[in-house]
């Protein structure tokens, strides 16, 4: 995991759902540019084997139980990571889950879930943590959307509904914080190779190698493919950036 790069170096980072899949490639990447990193997550032993292996790399990583769709949760572990790794610099909201199936044939309860995992846990992340960095006036925001709600997706209605609302929220929260010198960024990935997906497909790889001829770079994207565009964010490198929106889809999905 060691880099050249050390654009992180001395912050403390928060990567919700990184116990696995993209979640787990971004924590990687934080920590390889010098980040300690709070590998936060529902899935508790899969979050502290993601932290072990980061500290085997010689970095700093601690796993916390974090269920994003409680903000009680989100206050607690936002606490528990300033009081073990210091002062939270770069909050990424990764944590997602969807269920592909036609809006007609959806249910209410599917519906809560979706909301309250990949929207609601945004909005409780952000209240628990953006008020320790207006402390400080510091801080980067990024958070995860999809270019399904950039385009719309099939079978993806309410998830898609989610990551637009991430989207707006955003621009907004980047509005309100700009004066708190906070950035406030959004990185919509296009079809990527995770648990997350290949579960959803399960039985339909024939869909999976038809998405990948239709994207312009002829393959799926990979969990790593977002990390550098996550730490780009995170870093001072991206001091003037905010309220932006960043399409990491291998040219799936080109309008403005």
């Amino acid at each position: 995991m060691p880099t050249a790069i050390s654009r992180l170096q001395g912050k403390v980072a928060i990567v919700t759902g990184a116990a696995q899949g993209i979640g787990r490639a971004i924590a990687m990447r934080l920590a390889a540019e010098g980040a300690a990193v709070a590998i936060a997550d529902v899935l508790e032993d899969a979050a502290e084997r993601t932290a072990a292996e980061i500290r085997s790399s010689g970095a700093k990583a601690i796993a916390v139980a974090l269920d994003v769709t409680k903000f009680d949760d989100a206050v607690r572990a936002a606490d528990m990571v300033e009081k073990e790794l210091g002062p939270i610099d770069i909050l990424v909201n990764n944590a997602g889950w969807d269920k592909l199936e036609p809006f007609v044939n959806s249910s209410p309860e599917t519906w809560d879930k979706i909301i309250a995992i990949n929207y609601r846990g945004v909005l409780n992340c952000c209240r628990a943590i953006a008020p320790k960095m207006q402390a400080r006036s510091s801080g980067k925001i990024v958070s995860i959307a999809s270019d399904a709600g950039r385009v719309g997706s099939t079978g993806e209605a309410v998830y898609a509904g989610c990551k637009a609302g991430i989207i707006g929220f955003s621009k907004t929260l980047a509005r309100e914080l700009a004066r708190n010198r906070i950035n406030v960024n959004v990185v919509c990935p296009g079809p990527t190779k995770t648990a997350l997906l290949r579960e959803a497909m399960a039985g339909r790889e024939g869909v999976l190698e038809a998405m990948a001829k239709g994207i312009p770079f002829r393959r799926l994207g990979q969990p790593e493919d977002l990390a550098g565009a996550v730490a780009f964010l995170a870093s001072s490198d991206a001091d003037y950036v905010t309220g932006q929106v960043l399409s990491v889809s291998g040219g799936l999905t080109m309008a403005g």
